[in-house]
């Protein structure tokens, strides 16, 4: 999308679907036709105007650019204003920014997912691009933990998924019914066989769970060039002006919100 970086485009809200308790995902088209090209991993800047304006993630391919997709937590003013929002109203866009999954240089490798809670959204972003590009990848495995069953993202698309990727689910508290793991998400590690040298692992959640996951990964020898982390959360300006996402000088919004683990390794801990 090209333009005034600093001027929101007009995007109409075609779709709402819920998700899970506080959570939706909303279908949004240029309001004047135009293309949206982005990468799987990158983010836009929604306003809601009078309210205000925030970071999200994209949730939906790349490879469709008559519309897009974010999976958005009703958490503060602008996702509470969204949330009133109906099909057909008008919301500003800015971007897409950001360094997004490196997916090309993957090609070739086996490919582990792991994510927690509506961290899987700008994962769903690179499993719908790999479904569709199925013969450029090795194995696809994903791990995803949620706090509750009700929790769990896209959970009519997992059986879609599991034509071409392997799906693995926890979650942090069962309820009746459930009959899959109980645990954080590292436990689904004892799930699944890895070969650390031919698999690059994507994972985006919330930081703890990123702090013990990329942990266990150098536990089971994966070079740090092969962890990748996705901070977003860190982010609010998107441009780098605010400072808010500022780590050890620098901006996740710009210089990520992507990183590989040997580039932030330094303050992981402090970013997550």
């Amino acid at each position: 999308m090209t333009g005034n970086p600093y001027i929101p485009k007009l995007a109409v809200i075609k779709d709402i679907k819920d998700e899970a308790p506080n959570v939706k995902t909303f279908t949004l088209q240029i309001q004047d036709g135009g293309k949206f090209s982005f990468e799987s991993g990158q983010f836009v800047e929604l306003t809601v105007f009078m309210y205000g304006e925030a970071p999200f993630s994209i949730s939906s391919s790349p490879l469709i650019e008559d519309s897009f997709q974010l999976t958005i937590r009703k958490m503060g003013n602008v996702t509470t204003a969204l949330f009133r929002k109906k099909e057909g109203d008008v919301v500003g866009i800015r971007g897409p920014f950001g360094r997004g999954w490196p997916l090309s240089e993957a090609t070739g490798m086996n490919i582990l997912l792991v994510g927690g809670g509506i961290g899987l959204a700008p994962l769903r972003s690179a499993i719908l691009y790999m479904l569709e590009e199925r013969r450029k990848y090795g194995d696809i495995t994903l791990l995803y933990g949620a706090r509750t069953p009700r929790d769990l993202l896209y959970k009519d698309e997992f059986d879609e998924w599991r034509k071409g990727i392997d799906v693995h689910l926890t979650v942090d508290r069962g309820e009746p019914g459930w009959k899959g793991r109980v645990g954080v998400v590292t436990v689904l590690f004892d799930e699944v066989d890895l070969n650390p040298k031919e698999t690059i692992c994507l994972q985006c959640g919330p930081p703890i769970m990123m702090y013990f996951v990329t942990k266990k990964l150098l536990e089971l020898g994966f070079p740090e060039d092969h962890i990748i982390l996705s901070l977003e959360r860190l982010m609010k300006c998107g441009m780098g002006f605010c400072g808010h996402c500022t780590i050890s000088g620098r901006y996740v919004c710009m210089d990520g919100p992507v990183f590989k683990y040997s580039e932030i390794k330094g303050f992981l801990e402090r970013a997550v």
